[in-house]
This record gives structure tokens, C-alpha cells and sequence, in this order.
């Protein structure tokens, strides 16, 4: 069904049955149909016409870090933006498509002396990912930064969104709502001491290493921090670090992660994450809701 892609895309941006294993920082997940790694905009849109005329479903991937996809994988095409990665800084302002790695951009602004950003070091998504997820850490977080976003609807249509039109909250954006790809993100950064920059992303990135599993493979914090509590100190109150089921386990170093220790599957992280749901909400009378999404054929 797919091979006729051949004849729009070059070779190169396309792989039959590839195990989304290699594609995600989880380092879990069964084959996609079709995996199109477009190498333009113009690439980008023939996909998604493709998709759109044959009534092909179709998903986005950017770093895979935010994302467990399913043991039996992805029905249809996977539309991986890595190679939409240009960074361009025009005086405090950063343009980055959508996939870009997040961390990267950060120290391209600070090699410009940009302050704004230091809390993305070390962030393993990408632009695109970033804004859809209005990702944060350390109190900040990309609606502090966002400028406007320019996307791209499966018909071809583009459309500029203006920061006031983003609908950002924790963790949420109008991208989670509507069906259009962000393909660029511009930002508005401040001129800062270069010195100041590069010590607080250094501290940043030295936290992560020290409180963050970083050792293994994961999908990053697993829940939605729920209002007034933190979710990694509940996890362990209960006695879960540790806690195992096949190869997935309650991170020792941040029970906030799940982390694959070796040949976990995304069964094994479906159970865990159960098991933890049912225990929080027994013991707390909080109901944990997934940050990371959860893809694929059941």
C-alpha cells in the first residue's frame, strides 16, 4: 500500500516497518507501517496530502522523548520531523523549526549572549514537541519565551499563531486541541551576561545527572504534577522505588520516572503505571494522569 510513497519521496526519507524502538529515548515500541523522515517543507506537505487522500492515519514524532508507543506499533505513517531543524537568531529573537532539539537551541541563544532559555539544557525534545507540551522545568517554561508558531494543517494550509492565540497552561497548548503540525517557533529572548548564562545551564544540567535517571532509557517524569503535591515524593512514601514489573522499574534515583533497565516492553510500563495509579489514588485519594503519551495499536 505504501510503496507508492517511492514515487513522491526519495528513498531516503522512508523506512517500511521500522521498529519505533529506535526512535524513542524509551528505547520501546513495535514497527510503524512507515516511518517518512522529511527532509523539507515541501516533503512535509506530500506526505501529509498522501495521508490525506488515500486516508492514511498519520502521527508526528519528534525527539520520541515525551512518548511510549505499543508493542504491537503504529498503524499508518509516522511523519519524523528530525530533519526540519534550522536555528536562525536575528538580534534577541529565535527562530527554530519544529525539529529542532530543544537543548540545542538553548545553547545556540546562549552563544549569543540570549538569556531566557537556561532551563531547556538538557530537555531531550524537540521545538516541536516542546511547544505542543508547553514543556518546563525550574519555575519556567516555553509560554514565558513564545513569540508565535507557525504550523501547517494535513490540507497544506499554513497559519501563524500569535502567543495570545496558544491557549498554554501546565503541560497544555492549543496543538493538543486542533489538527495542526507546528512546523517553527519564533522567541523572544533577552540580552544577558554570557558568564551568568552558561553557569546557570551548567547547574542545570549537573541537577539533572544527580536527581534524574539519566543512565537508562526512559519517557522522562510519567505524570501530570497534580495540584499542590509532587508526584515523585508520594511514589516513594509508598514504597515503590524500585519496584519492578518485567523489564520496567520505578526509577531508585527519581520515582517520578519509569526507566527500562533492559528489554522492558510497553506492556511492562502499562502495568507499572497502573499499579502506581491505583496505590496513589488508594492511599492519597489523588487520581495521577499521564504526561507522557501513550501510542499504537492496543
Amino acid at each position: 500500500m505504501y510503496k507508492d510513497l517511492l514515487q513522491l519521496l526519495p528513498a531516503a526519507s522512508l523506512s517500511f516497518q521500522e521498529p519505533m524502538s529506535n526512535h524513542t529515548t524509551f528505547k520501546i515500541g513495535g514497527p510503524a507501517d512507515v516511518l517518512v523522515t522529511p527532509k523539507s517543507i515541501y516533503e512535509l506537505k506530500t506526505t501529509l496530502e498522501y495521508c490525506l487522500s488515500r486516508q492514511v492515519p498519520w502521527m508526528v514524532l519528534g525527539a520520541g522523548s515525551n512518548l511510549l508507543v505499543r508493542d504491537k506499533g503504529i498503524r499508518g505513517a509516522v511523519i519524523k520531523i528530525s530533519q526540519l531543524n534550522c536555528i536562525q537568531i536575528r538580534g534577541e529573537q529565535v527562530y527554530a523549526e519544529a525539529g529542532a532539539q530543544l537543548s540545542q537551541v538553548a545553547r545556540c541563544a546562549a552563544s549569543f549572549h540570549l538569556t531566557g532559555l537556561e532551563f531547556a539544557e538538557g530537555i531531550p525534545g524537540s521545538m516541536g514537541g516542546a511547544v505542543v507540551m508547553n514543556a518546563g522545568a525550574y519555575d519556567e517554561e516555553m509560554g514565558n519565551v513564545l513569540l508565535e508558531v507557525d504550523a501547517i494543517k494535513p490540507s497544506g494550509e499554513r497559519k501563524t499563531f500569535q502567543r495570545s492565540e496558544l491557549n498554554l497552561g501546565y503541560r497544555q497548548s492549543i496543538f493538543q486541541h486542533n489538527d495542526h503540525i507546528v512546523v517553527a517557533a519564533r522567541l523572544g529572548l533577552r540580552t544577558g551576561e554570557e558568564q551568568e548564562i552558561t553557569a546557570k545551564m551548567e547547574k542545570y544540567s549537573q541537577s539533572r545527572w544527580e536527581k534524574q535517571p539519566l543512565e537508562y532509557p526512559s519517557a522522562g517524569s510519567v505524570f501530570r504534577r497534580p495540584p499542590g503535591h509532587f508526584v515523585g515524593p508520594m511514589i516513594e512514601e509508598l514504597g515503590l522505588k524500585g519496584f519492578s514489573i518485567g523489564g520496567a522499574q520505578v526509577s531508585v534515583k527519581h520515582a517520578g520516572f519509569i526507566v527500562n533497565t533492559g528489554g522492558a516492553t510497553a506492556e511492562d510500563v502499562l502495568q507499572l503505571i497502573v499499579v502506581i495509579q491505583e496505590k496513589v489514588s488508594d492511599h492519597y485519594g489523588i487520581s495521577l494522569h499521564t504526561e507522557i503519551r501513550i501510542v499504537g495499536e492496543p
